[in-house]
Order: structure tokens, then sequence, then C-alpha cells
């Protein structure tokens, strides 16, 4: 009897943990303006704000295009280590990783996977630990002139 009961507790998790996953609630991005400067070279965006674990978990998932002016600024309440990857994304990206002090410290190229829904998926991670990350267009920052050690600046969009 408790073998059924604790079976039919096992399957009722899993369902439930299956039904959370499918439904997941509209994801809302805050706004801003983000200026790299490298050298006498400045270069602005219009950015989308993932600053939540919602927003961070979606990121530019499902689109199939966006502007060569905007990206999307990932900003983490602490410094990491942790990869990007590709699940569900139709564009090619490229990542700035950007450390605490507002510094560019590694810049990658993400390609689209073979299935973007299954994968197999590569991890794209940074040289070194990192605050904030800014996916573009792939090529946006060689076509910009921006390479590791340039400056990024950040401003919300007011409400």
């Amino acid at each position: 009897m408790r073998r059924i009961f604790l079976i039919l507790g096992i399957f009722a998790l899993l369902t439930t943990g299956a039904a959370a996953q499918t439904a997941s609630p509209e994801v809302t991005y805050k706004q801003g303006t983000v200026t790299i400067a490298q050298s006498f070279r400045r270069v602005r965006l219009q950015v989308e704000v993932a600053d939540t674990p919602a927003s961070r978990a979606q990121g530019l998932m499902h689109r199939r295009h966006l502007d060569e002016s905007a990206g999307m600024l990932f900003i983490f309440e602490e410094t990491s280590r942790g990869g990007f990857w590709m699940k569900n994304t139709l564009i090619p990206l490229s990542i700035a990783f950007i450390d605490e002090k507002w510094g560019i410290v590694d810049i990658k190229d993400m390609k689209v996977a073979p299935d973007p829904k299954d994968g197999p998926f590569t991890v794209y991670d940074s040289a070194k630990p990192y605050r904030y990350a800014l996916e573009v267009n792939e090529g946006f920052f060689t076509r910009s002139g921006v390479k590791v050690g340039a400056k990024v600046t950040y401003v919300p969009r007011k409400p």
C-alpha cells in the first residue's frame, strides 16, 4: 500500500513540474541604452534588460530578428563564471562578458544549434568572471571595432 502511495506521489510531482515548465508566465523586460567606448569610437545600442531569473532564462529565445542597433543586457546579482547557450534561439549572436567595473573581459560568437529546441548545445563560457553580459547580432562587435578592454555605460530608460 505504501508503495502505491509513493508511486502516485512521484507521478503527481512529475506531472505538476511538467505543467509548470510548459505554462511559463509572460516575461517583460526593462529598456535602456548601452554605450560602448573603445579609444575614440563610441557605439550606442538600445537594449532590453534581463535582470530577473525569468527574464535571464528567456533571453532572446524564439526571436527571428534583432535590429542591428539593439541587444539584450543581462544583469546578475553577483560576479559569475556561468555559461550561456543557444536553446530555442533562432538567430546567431555575439556576447560580450562585462566585469563589475563595466569593462568587457571576453567576447564570443554564438552559433544557432542544429536543433534549437533539443540540441546539442554548445556552452559559451567567459575567459574571466563577469557581472553583466551583452548579446547582439553575431559579428556586431567585430563590425563596430569593439574589443576586450572596451568600457560599457548603461542608462536605464525612465518609466
